[in-house]
């Protein structure tokens, strides 16, 4: 008898609908067909061992189950449940089933529960896309798949509850979900606040440009100076994602399992990768790719803490993505796409020895010993990265100061209204979202100079012999710089406070 039951396969962060067929005839044999790896090779004995243990059993004759389509290859152990219940319904052992409206996924234990799958949100949104009515996951999994509004998902807990359901004897329901209050933001950053960073108003005030723009920043300081302690709190200022910002977030930590229990990642995410991980690490990859640290820091901050210790061609992987906001991964067979548009906030010491060349003779490190540490960062990438900001240390004065300081409401308020102006302006731009997004047609279109504007940016220029990248992102920092001040146009004193934040650029800037 031939029975067809419908699964889904992840390729990049997309779904794919599998069809399971299985067929079984007189005969002896197991046989699985239709490009599996071998964790979907090894689920015959994982189902042999679930079905004797909750009263069936696999049939004694010959089993042939075809994974269509067959040149797109099957990974994980995701396919258990499906293809067991296909088992069941070929052998007859429970009553056939019209599958034909819905998606059933999940890996089985040796008992007959089901444990959890990746991809679960790309696997209902795939289904939705499709038509199917009904959805069958891991019960770990039915938050993230139920946000996906239009289409029941019912999470399972062990294989019997689903046979039971199918043969109508104990009904399941499909988990509800309360949209509005799904999506409700919350504050959770009371421990990383930025009334707690004494002085630095001036790093504060970047921070703040940063944010508003969606810019690249970078903070060169010597130890102790409060780079990693107010990075740490930039999430704290950004604006709460959009439902679109936030589906595409968990469409991604659903990839690599990380969003099991959670549903909805409403928090913006902040990843902190070691100094010693590997490019793949950073941006993806692997012999079954999988998205990188990059690709998890969508729509939110990527921070690379003591820069310049990551090796070089780690650093410069991240040309590309920095550049498109996404990853491509090639391979002989298959080329897959990852989004990542990130805030890259890096910070770093200005020499070997963590400070600056004249700082009350702490310095140890010679000139050539500074130069050959700096050149660990390429022009190229420092050119992508919009603000270079000067970080000293605090005077006792301030840090013995009781005084409070904003806190990070306040700057978010001003953060959000300056990201309203730019939604209401880039809402006919399909992709663009904040200036930092900005592309060489829009430039020109929304950051136009008058005429002083211009020879003052002009005069940077050929002073500090800045790269045409670099011009674009002075402009791109004095338009956020204007939204800050609800001003339509751009300034000189928006031109040259972005300026001001191109330390790397100018000469000498080692002796503050």
């Amino acid at each position: 008898m031939l029975v067809k039951v419908l699964g889904s396969a992840i390729f990049g962060i997309q779904a794919t609908t599998i069809t399971i067929e299985v067929n079984i005839d007189k005969g002896i044999g197991y046989h699985l067909v239709g490009l599996p790896d071998n964790a979907v090779k090894e689920s015959s004995y994982r189902i042999a061992a679930a079905l004797s243990n909750i009263g069936y059993h696999l049939p004694g004759k010959k089993i042939i189950i075809n994974m269509a389509p067959a040149d797109l290859r099957k990974e994980g152990s995701a396919y258990d449940l499906p293809i067991a219940i296909g088992i069941l319904a070929a052998s007859n052992q429970i009553k056939h089933h019209e599958f034909s409206d819905c998606i059933i996924m999940g890996e089985l234990s040796l008992d007959g529960s089901v444990q959890p799958i990746k991809g679960a949100l790309s696997i209902a949104l795939e289904a939705k896309k499709e038509g199917f009515k009904h959805v069958f996951l891991p019960k770990v999994n039915e938050d993230e798949a139920a946000i996906v509004d239009g289409i029941n998902v019912y999470g399972i807990s062990n294989m019997l509850e689903l046979i039971e359901h199918l043969e109508g004897k104990n009904i399941l329901k499909p988990k509800e979900i309360n949209h509005e209050e799904l999506f409700k933001w919350e504050d959770d950053f009371s421990n990383l606040d930025f009334s707690e960073v004494k002085g630095q108003e001036n790093i504060k005030r970047a921070m703040e440009i940063a944010a508003s723009g969606g810019h690249n920043i970078l903070l060169i300081g010597p130890p102790g100076s409060g780079k990693t302690m107010i990075a740490k709190r930039i999430p704290s200022i950004l604006p709460p994602m959009s439902l679109n910002e936030a589906l595409e977030t968990t469409k991604i930590h659903s990839i690599v399992g990380k969003a099991q229990n959670i549903g909805l990642i409403k928090k913006r995410p902040f990843r902190s990768p070691h100094h010693t991980a590997s490019s793949v690490s950073l941006v993806g990859g692997g012999s079954y790719p999988q998205p990188g640290e990059i690709s998890l820091a969508h729509n939110g901050v990527l921070f690379l803490d003591e820069l310049p210790e990551f090796k070089r061609e780690v650093l410069e992987v991240l040309r590309q993505p920095l550049e498109d906001r996404e990853v491509t991964i090639s391979r002989a067979k298959f080329t897959v796409s990852y989004p990542s548009s990130f805030m890259l906030v890096a910070s770093m010491n200005p020499s070997p020895s963590g400070y600056f060349a004249d700082e009350k003779g702490l310095s140890s490190s010679s000139i050539m010993e500074t130069t050959r540490y700096l050149n660990k960062i390429s022009g190229p990438l420092l050119d992508r990265i919009d603000l270079h900001i000067e970080v000293n240390p605090v005077p006792f004065e301030k840090l013995a100061d009781k005084s409070s300081s904003e806190n990070s409401e306040e700057i978010r308020k001003r953060v959000i209204k300056a990201r309203q102006i730019q939604s209401e302006r880039f809402k006919n731009y399909s992709g663009i979202y904040y200036n930092a997004q900005l592309n060489s047609k829009l430039l020109k279109e929304y950051c136009s100079l008058d005429d002083s504007s211009l020879g003052l940016l002009k005069t940077a220029m050929e002073r500090l012999n800045l790269s045409a990248r670099a011009y674009d992102r002075i402009l791109k920092v004095a338009r956020t710089i204007a939204d800050l001040e609800e001003s339509k146009e751009i300034k000189p004193q928006h031109i040259a406070e972005a300026i001001q934040y191109r330390s790397l650029d100018r000469e000498g800037w080692i002796n503050p």
